[in-house]
C-alpha cells in the first residue's frame, strides 16, 4: 500500500486539475475512496486547487500469453468513479480503448463495488480450485479418475467452468486476492471480526498455497514402490510456469514442488519450453525482499539459486529416476511413453499432476516397468 500511496501523492502534486486518475490494478476494497481520494484532495489543497480530483477505478482483466493485448481489448470491463464527472470520464476513456460494442462496460455506482467485483470473482475461482483439492485426495486414494469425473460434470451448462487444480494455482491474482478482502475489512474498513466473517476465502488460500507439497509426497511414494529412495534421486520437473503454454512463473505451484523435493534430498532439474530463467529461484536471496522468499520455509535451499531451466527435453531426461509433469504444456501432452523411457535410460517414476496422460499412456508406462 505504501508504494501506491506514494505514487498518488506524487500524482496529486503534478497533474492538471481536470486530469482523470484511473486506478487499473487490483486493490483492496475501499482503497480508491478511503485511501486514494483523500491523498489527492490533500495534494490539491496544498496547491490551492479548489475542484475535486477526478478519480476512477477499473480493474484489468487480462490473460498472459500470446493473446495478451487482445485479452485487454476484447473483454468485459467493470468501472466506477468517485463522482459523476469521474464516472463519465472513465466511461469515455475506456470506450476509446476497449471493444465496447461487443464487450459492453459494466458501470457501477461506487469504486468499492468495482474493487469488490475483482476480489470476489478471483476468490470464487480460487475457492472452486481449493474445493477440488479434497476430492482429488479422495479420488487418488480410491482409484477414481477425477479428470473423467470433472469432464462428466462439465456437460452441465451450470457447471461448465469446473476445473482441475493441478499442483497449485499460481499467477499474480488468485493466490492473493481473497486475502485483500480479508485485510481491507479490518485495516481499511475498520471491522474487528474478520476471522468470523472470512472462512472460505482464507481457507482456500491456505489449501492452494500448499497443494504443491503433496506432489513431493507422491514422488517419494512412486520411487518407494520401485524400490528406490527419494534422497539422492535425480528428478526432472517438467513445467516451471503457473499456467500452460506461458512463461510466467509468478507464484507457480511448481516452486513448492521443487523446494520440497530439494528438502527431501532429491537432485532436482527443471525443464520448461517457455521459461528461460526461473526468477523466483535465481533471486531467492533478495526477492520479493531479503529473507522473504519461500526458501525460508524449507531447509537445504541454497543451491536452488543456481538452477538452470533446460530446453532439450530428451537431454534433460537422461538418467533421471522420476519425471514430474507439473504443467499442461503442449509439448508434454504430446510425449510418448516409449520415448520418455528410452531417453531416461530405463523405467522411471511418472507423476502426473494435471491429468496430462491418457489411459493408454498410463497402461504403456506400466508395461515399460514404470
Amino acid at each position: 500500500m505504501a508504494a501506491l500511496e506514494a505514487t498518488l501523492k506524487t500524482i496529486g502534486e503534478k497533474i492538471q486539475p481536470q486530469c482523470l486518475v484511473l486506478i487499473e490494478t487490483t486493490v483492496a476494497p475501499g482503497t480508491t475512496e478511503i485511501v486514494a481520494l483523500p491523498i489527492l484532495k490533500r495534494a490539491f489543497r496544498a496547491r490551492g486547487i479548489e475542484c475535486e480530483p477526478l478519480l476512477a477505478h477499473s480493474f484489468e482483466r487480462v490473460m498472459p500469453g500470446r493473446e495478451y493485448v487482445k485479452s485487454i481489448r476484447d473483454f468485459w470491463r467493470v468501472c466506477s468513479g468517485c463522482s459523476c464527472e469521474a464516472r463519465s470520464r472513465v466511461i469515455k476513456f475506456l470506450s476509446e480503448v476497449i471493444n465496447v460494442e461487443k464487450y459492453p462496460l459494466t458501470v457501477l455506482d461506487r469504486p468499492i463495488e468495482s474493487e469488490t467485483t475483482k476480489i470476489v470473482e478471483n476468490s470464487y475461482r480460487a475457492t472452486i480450485l481449493a474445493f477440488l483439492n479434497e476430492w482429488s485426495m479422495f479420488a487418488e486414494r480410491n482409484g477414481v479418475d477425477l479428470i473423467k469425473v470433472v469432464n462428466a460434470i462439465r456437460v452441465r451448462p451450470t457447471h461448465s467452468n469446473i476445473i482441475f487444480p493441478g499442483p497449485g494455482i499460481g499467477g499474480y491474482c488468485l493466490p492473493k486476492d481473497g486475502g485483500l478482502g480479508y485485510w481491507a475489512y479490518s485495516h481499511i474498513l475498520g471491522f474487528e471480526d474478520g476471522d468470523n466473517i472470512f472462512k472460505l476465502s482464507t481457507a482456500a488460500i491456505d489449501v492452494n498455497d500448499t497443494r504443491g507439497l503433496h506432489v513431493a509426497e507422491l514422488t517419494r511414494d512412486a520411487l518407494r514402490n520401485m524400490g528406490r529412495y527419494i534422497a539422492g534421486a535425480r528428478i526432472l520437473l517438467a513445467g516451471a510456469s503457473y499456467r500452460e503454454d506461458v512463461g510466467d512463473t509468478r507464484y507457480s505451484g511448481s516452486e513448492l514442488v521443487v523446494r520440497k523435493l530439494t528438502e527431501m534430498g532429491a537432485e532436482v532439474s527443471v525443464h520448461d519450453p517457455y521459461v528461460d530463467h526461473w526468477y523466483e529461484l535465481e533471486n531467492q536471496d533478495t526477492y520479493p525482499a531479503p529473507g522473504h522468499s519461500w526458501s525460508r520455509f524449507f531447509r537445504g535451499q541454497e543451491d536452488l539459486s543456481k538452477i538452470h531451466v533446460q530446453k532439450d527435453l530428451a537431454a534433460a531426461l537422461q538418467g533421471v529416476e522420476a519425471l514430474v509433469l507439473a504443467v499442461r504444456h503442449a509439448p508434454y501432452r504430446q510425449l510418448k511413453p516409449d520415448e520418455v523411457v528410452r531417453w531416461a535410460g530405463g523405467p522411471i517414476g511418472v507423476i502426473d499432476c494435471f491429468g496430462i496422460l491418457e489411459d493408454a499412456d498410463i497402461r504403456r508406462y506400466f508395461e515399460l516397468g514404470c
